[in-house]
């Protein structure tokens, strides 16, 4: 990242202006470069630019939204019936194994994935006998939702392949191929918003802190300076040929990492004059951890699980992972299963529950023995209903 600086006189360029012996008839005037801050160039909110700038290209947004997608999906979903939970369950094999290829948390992670890419997830039913046989995500950008004047949903419209297909949309019976799940769009009565469009802007400064560190280190890892000529017998300017020679040999012999620390020879009255870094520019590696920082908290992920430092928001890891659970991923998964609750029981029936099971979550034992101790000592409720609050189903009664 050198800077080329040559003088010019106050005075009309002319051809001979560059002639050694020629001095110009006006003092020099001192030659200075005003850096003013340009309109900045932001990432389009759309799926595609934000999947590339912010999974693809970004170390922090792509570890968070891995980390809220697999958490999420090793949560196993619990179907019962009236409280009572059985293996054989027509629902509860669906979600074992939606479909051949794929199994639970491979398909509950590519939700997950979804949601905090667009803020929308996209379920598909492949129905057998009329009843849902295997179930499959479709990716989001995909799906177009077409509506009636007053907003009522009228059909789904899938492209893919430059092949597309219509599900139509049954607002009474509610047995609908399509199910969609979204998070909160306060200005959108269909589509969900994305954490990630939240986070685009920290993601953007993030990301052009790594092109700046790079080609910092391209260039030696060092600021750029300015060569200033002062030539004998008050020659103030190089010639064209003396220029070109001296730029090619800076390019060739001292530009680059390999060239680190190689000693620069000067001659004929050069003198190198270093540009040191401005204290904004020292400021470069904080403004990063800052908008690392504001990537995590817009996906829900406490910095201090990413590393960054200087976050002391916890005492420790420990509760930073338990405050990771109980305020983003319990959340998420409930809301998800409620959602196919309500999607499935036309087909299963609606004595059909599906439930979030966090026994084997170990972040979540200390506030399931808390739960479990409080129910103990909760003397006025009977055994059935102390198990139904714990979220266990009702003991099977001896014939």
């Amino acid at each position: 990242m050198k800077h080329w600086l040559r003088p010019f006189a106050a005075r009309s360029a002319s051809a001979d202006m560059y002639a050694p012996s020629q001095k110009s008839a006006l003092p020099l005037q001192s030659l200075f470069a005003v850096h003013g801050a340009g309109r900045a160039s932001w990432t389009p909110r759309n799926y595609a630019a934000l999947s590339r700038e912010g999974f693809q290209r970004n170390a922090i947004a792509y570890r968070c939204v891995r980390l809220v997608a697999e958490a999420a999906a090793s949560v196993d979903i619990t179907v019962t019936r009236n409280g009572e939970a059985t293996a054989n369950d027509p629902a509860a094999q669906l979600l074992r194994r939606p479909h051949p290829h794929c199994g639970y948390s491979e398909l509950m992670e590519q939700i997950y994935g979804y949601l905090q890419l667009s803020g929308q997830a996209v379920f598909q039913a492949a129905l057998v006998d009329e009843i849902p046989g295997a179930l499959f995500a479709l990716r989001p950008d995909r799906v177009q939702t077409v509506t009636r004047r007053d907003g009522q949903i009228l059909r789904y419209e899938y492209e893919a392949g430059g092949l597309k297909r219509s599900f139509a949309h049954d607002s009474l019976g509610g047995k609908n191929v399509i199910h969609t799940l979204s998070l909160f769009h306060p200005t959108d009565d269909h589509a969900g918003f994305s954490p990630l469009a939240a986070a685009a802007n920290a993601i953007d400064v993030h990301n052009a802190g790594g092109v700046w560190t790079k080609a910092l280190l391209d260039n030696s890892a060092r600021p750029s300076g300015a060569l200033i000529y002062k030539g004998a017998g008050g020659a103030d300017h190089l010639t064209e040929a003396q220029f070109d020679r001296l730029k090619t040999e800076l390019e060739g012999s001292h530009s680059g990492p390999r060239a680190a620390g190689r000693p620069l020879l000067l001659e004929g009255g050069l003198e190198w004059r270093p540009m040191g870094l401005t204290p904004a520019d020292m400021d470069f590696t904080q403004a990063r951890r800052e908008a690392a920082r504001e990537i995590a908290l817009a996906l829900g992920v406490p910095p201090m699980l990413l590393g960054i430092p200087g976050d002391n928001s916890y005492a420790n890891y420990r509760e930073a992972n338990q405050a990771f659970w109980t305020q983003t991923i319990a959340p998420l998964v409930r809301k998800t299963a409620q959602s196919l609750e309500g999607w499935l029981r036309p087909w299963f029936g609606h004595d059909l529950t599906l439930s979030a099971n966090f026994d084997d979550v170990p972040a979540m034992a200390a506030q399931r023995e808390a739960l479990w101790s409080r129910l103990a000592a909760a003397d006025f409720l009977t055994d059935d209903e102390k198990r139904a609050l714990a979220g266990l189903p009702k003991r099977e009664t001896a014939p």
